[in-house]
């Protein structure tokens, strides 16, 4: 019998990897915030996944924190910051040597979550699939993409990578994880905090690249400066391509933003502004864009961090 996946955090992406591998019928449970949020999911008998338009619903099973039975392998898929406490919650029923699957943007939680949990094994992991609600319970898939795992401490691939294999979910175990992170954390700090300055879609930044130049630029400086010079390679290159690539697109930050929600700055640009600081390394350009952002933020309402 294969082991239960236990899915923490109903969002675009745990739901993506909830529907899929339920689909290839592997044991998938979802875990919900409280009974409320519980019964609002039975009512919908399951989760739909949108594929080229086409809807399935697959009939995972949904439980509460407060549910007995113990959790051996758990795929964390909620924000960066809801990480930390999320996890806290489910405690008592981690087993021995649990394996938690982080799937946070930035930086910063995965290492707080494996601080906490020791005796853990705490996957990192970094995705490029494209997703969205378009209900509650309903996920369209948006953009085929890829997602890279791997374990800096404990570098031998999991077994369980089969299951990945057959619920069709395109992945690579990656023996230098932490390049695959500080990439995307560049990634997005290139990108993300402009579109929601500039309220734009990704495409948007074409008229804005002297700016993206130099931005490029000094995270180019701060990945060299902490350690991560493949991660730093033609950074601005691919900073390019991806504006392109996904021009017709939101960025993450952006629909946050737009939807009233808190942002993950804290693990993007914050961390890679306060890495700056612990290098004694000065971006004025990265930290005038921070300052700009937390301004808006605070403008609308939102949290700063």
């Amino acid at each position: 019998m294969s082991t239960t996946w236990h899915i923490l955090g109903a969002g675009s992406l745990g739901t993506l990897w909830a529907t899929r591998l339920a689909r290839a019928g592997l044991p998938v449970k979802l875990i919900l915030r409280d009974a409320a949020r519980l019964a609002s999911y039975q009512a919908a008998d399951g989760l739909t996944l949108v594929e080229h338009g086409v809807a399935h619903t697959y009939p995972v099973l949904g439980e509460t924190p407060d549910s007995p039975e113990p959790i051996h392998r758990l795929l964390v898929a909620c924000k960066a910051y809801d990480a930390q406490s999320a996890v806290a919650h489910l405690q008592s029923r981690l087993a021995p040597g649990v394996e938690l699957i982080l799937l946070q943007n930035g930086l910063g939680s995965q290492d707080a979550v494996a601080a906490q949990y020791p005796q853990a094994r705490c996957i990192f992991a970094s995705s490029t699939e494209g997703a969205f609600r378009d209900g509650d319970w309903r996920v369209v898939f948006a953009g085929h993409g890829y997602t890279w795992l791997g374990d800096a401490s404990h570098p031998t691939a999991p077994v369980w990578l089969d299951d990945l294999r057959a619920a069709g979910i395109p992945h690579e175990w990656s023996s230098d994880i932490l390049t695959r992170l500080w990439r995307k954390l560049a990634l997005n700090c290139a990108i993300n905090p402009l579109t929601v300055l500039y309220q734009c879609r990704n495409g948007g930044l074409q008229a804005h690249q002297c700016e993206v130049a130099t931005l490029c630029a000094e995270l180019t400086e701060l990945l060299q400066c902490c350690g991560q010079p493949a991660a730093a390679q033609d950074l601005q290159t691919e900073v390019e391509r991806v504006i392109q690539a996904t021009a017709a697109n939101y960025s993450s930050m952006y629909q946050d933003v737009a939807s009233a929600r808190r942002t993950e700055i804290s693990y993007l640009l914050s961390y890679a502004c306060q890495a700056a600081a612990r290098h004694r390394l000065t971006l004025p350009h990265l930290q005038q864009v921070y300052t700009r952002l937390v301004d808006q933020l605070v403008a609308r309402g939102l949290p700063r961090d």
